[in-house]
C-alpha cells in the first residue's frame, strides 16, 4: 500500500509543482483581470469532468466490473468505444452551441463578455475526450498496479501549458489566454500517448486491440450492473466537482476577479487533496475491492483503518497549517506581476474557508470508497444529492454578505454534511472504533500542539519584521 500511496504522491507532488509553476506564470501575464475570469470559465467545465472521471465515477464503477469478468479486454473495448463516441458527440454539440453553453457556465458574464470566452470555451472542450481515454486506459493499468504513469502524467498537461504561456511572454492578455487554452488540448494528446505507451509494456494493450476487433465483429460483454453503477458513480463522487461548478457560476454575478480568487484558492486546496486523499484512495481501491470480492472483509477492513490513520494526521496537520498561514501561502505564490496585494488579501480569505472543508472532503474520499468497493454507489449518489441542495442553497444565503469566501464556506459546510452522512452509513460503533484508537489520538493532541506553536511563531515574526 504504501509503495503505491508513494508513487501516487510524489506523481503528483511533481505534477502539483509544475501546475504551481503555471499559476504562477499565468497569475504573472493575466493576474485576476477579465482574461482570467474567462479563461477559468472555459477550462471549468472540461476540468470539472477531469475531476468525475478522473478521480472516482468511473474507476469506482469500473474497477470491480474488471476484476470479476472474464472476458476483460471485450469489456474494456465496449466501454472505450461506447464513451468516447458519446464524448465526441458531446463536443461537437459544445461546438455548435457554445454561446449558450458559455452563458450557462457564466450566467453572470455580459454579452460582450461571452463572446470574448466563446473561442476558449470551444478550444478548452476537447480536451473533454482526451479525460475519457485517459480515465479508462489508467484504471486498466491500476488494475495491474501499475500506478506510476498516471501520477505523473498530468504534468505533461502542466508543462504543455507553461511551454503555451512562454510562447504568449510580453504578448497581450487576450492572446496569452489563447495560448493556454491550446496548451490544455496539446497537453491531454501527451497523456493519451504516454498510457499507451504504458498499456504496452504492461502487456495490455494487445488485451485491448483484440477486444476491439471482437467488438468490431459485434461481440459484447456481459458487463452486468456497470451502466447503473457508473451512474450512480458519477453522482457519488461530483459532490465537490459540481459544487465547485456551482461557486463559479453563482461567482460570476460578483465583482471581477472573484471568479479567479475562487480558482488561485482552490488549486492550494486541492494540493493536499490530490496528493494525500486521492493518492492514497487510488493506492488501496483495487485492493480492498479484491479483498470484498474474496470475501476477506478483515483484511479490507485492517487496511482501511491504516490509510484513515494516515490521512486523518496529513490532512489535519494541513487543515491547520493552511488555514493560520493563508496569506502568506498567495503572497509567496502568487503576488507578483499583474497579481497585487489587495488580489493576495481576498485569496487568503477564500483559502481559509476552504481549508475548512480538507478534512472532511478528504475523510470522505476514503470512506466512500468502502461503498463503491461493496457495489454500494447508489448510496453514495443519494448522499451527493443531498449535499449538492446543501451547498447550493448555502451559495446563495452566503454570496451577497461574504463574496467568494461565502461561496468556499458554503462547499466546505456541504464536505462535513458529506462525512457525517458516509461515516452514519459505514457504522457510527465501526466509525468510533476507529477515531478513538491509540494513533489517532495522539494525532489530535499533536494538532493542538502544533496550531499554537504555528501562531506563536506566526506573531513572533510579525512582531519583529
Amino acid at each position: 500500500m504504501l509503495k503505491h500511496f508513494f508513487t501516487n504522491s510524489i506523481g503528483i507532488l511533481c505534477s502539483r509543482v509544475l501546475g504551481f509553476i503555471r499559476d504562477l506564470m499565468t497569475a504573472n501575464a493575466l493576474g485576476a483581470s477579465i482574461w482570467s475570469d474567462i479563461f477559468f470559465v472555459a477550462f471549468k467545465l472540461p476540468n470539472l469532468f477531469r475531476r468525475l472521471f478522473g478521480e472516482g465515477a468511473f474507476s469506482q464503477a469500473f474497477m470491480p466490473n474488471l476484476i470479476k469478468i472474464s472476458q476483460k479486454g471485450l469489456f474494456a473495448a465496449e466501454i472505450l468505444i461506447k464513451l468516447s463516441l458519446t464524448m465526441l458527440i458531446l463536443s461537437l454539440i459544445v461546438m455548435l452551441f457554445a454561446p449558450l453553453v458559455t452563458k450557462i457556465l457564466a450566467y453572470g458574464f455580459s454579452a460582450d463578455t461571452i463572446a470574448l470566452a466563446v473561442p476558449l470555451v470551444r478550444i478548452n472542450f476537447w480536451y473533454l475526450l482526451a479525460i475519457f481515454i485517459i480515465t479508462l486506459l489508467s484504471s486498466m493499468l491500476q488494475y495491474k498496479n501499475h500506478f506510476a504513469t498516471t501520477a505523473f502524467s498530468t504534468a505533461l498537461l502542466n508543462i504543455s501549458m507553461i511551454i503555451a504561456l512562454l510562447l504568449a511572454m510580453n504578448l497581450d492578455q487576450k492572446t496569452a489566454a489563447l495560448y493556454l487554452s491550446w496548451g490544455v488540448v496539446i497537453g491531454g494528446l501527451l497523456q493519451v500517448l504516454s498510457h499507451i505507451i504504458a498499456l504496452k509494456k504492461v502487456n495490455l494493450l494487445r488485451l485491448l486491440t483484440l477486444g476491439i476487433a471482437k467488438f468490431a465483429k459485434g461481440k459484447r460483454a456481459k458487463a452486468k450492473g456497470f451502466w447503473q453503477n457508473f451512474g450512480h458513480g458519477i453522482m457519488g463522487s461530483s459532490a465537490n466537482q459540481l459544487s465547485d461548478f456551482i461557486s463559479t457560476f453563482i461567482a460570476s454575478f460578483l465583482a471581477t476577479g472573484a471568479i479567479s480568487y475562487l480558482y488561485y484558492a482552490n488549486r492550494i486546496f486541492q494540493l493536499p487533496l490530490a496528493l494525500f486523499a486521492i493518492a492514497l484512495s487510488t493506492a488501496i481501491f483495487p485492493k480492498i475491492t479484491k479483498a470484498i470480492k474474496s470475501n476477506n472483509n478483515q483484511i479490507a477492513l485492517n487496511l482501511f483503518k491504516k490509510s484513515f490513520s494516515l490521512l486523518f494526521f496529513l490532512l489535519l496537520f494541513s487543515t491547520i497549517g493552511g488555514y493560520i498561514l493563508s496569506k502568506e501561502i498567495i503572497w509567496l505564490l502568487f503576488q507578483r506581476g499583474e497579481f497585487n496585494t489587495q488580489n493576495t488579501i481576498e485569496s487568503a480569505k477564500v483559502l481559509q474557508m476552504y481549508m475548512l472543508g480538507l478534512l472532511p472532503f478528504g475523510l470522505y474520499k476514503l470512506f466512500s470508497l468502502w461503498l463503491y468497493a461493496k457495489m454500494q454507489q447508489k448510496i453514495a449518489a443519494k448522499i451527493a444529492i443531498y449535499s449538492l441542495f446543501i451547498n447550493t442553497a448555502l451559495c446563495i444565503i452566503l454570496f451577497k454578505p461574504l463574496g467568494a469566501s461565502g461561496l468556499a464556506l458554503a462547499g466546505s459546510i456541504s464536505g462535513v454534511f458529506l462525512l457525517v452522512y458516509v461515516i452514519f452509513v459505514f457504522g457510527i460503533r465501526q466509525f468510533l472504533g476507529i477515531i478513538l484508537e491509540k494513533i489517532n489520538l495522539i494525532t489530535i493532541i499533536l494538532s493542538a500542539v502544533f496550531a499554537y506553536l504555528l501562531i506563536e511563531l506566526k506573531d513572533f515574526v510579525y512582531a519583529n519584521l
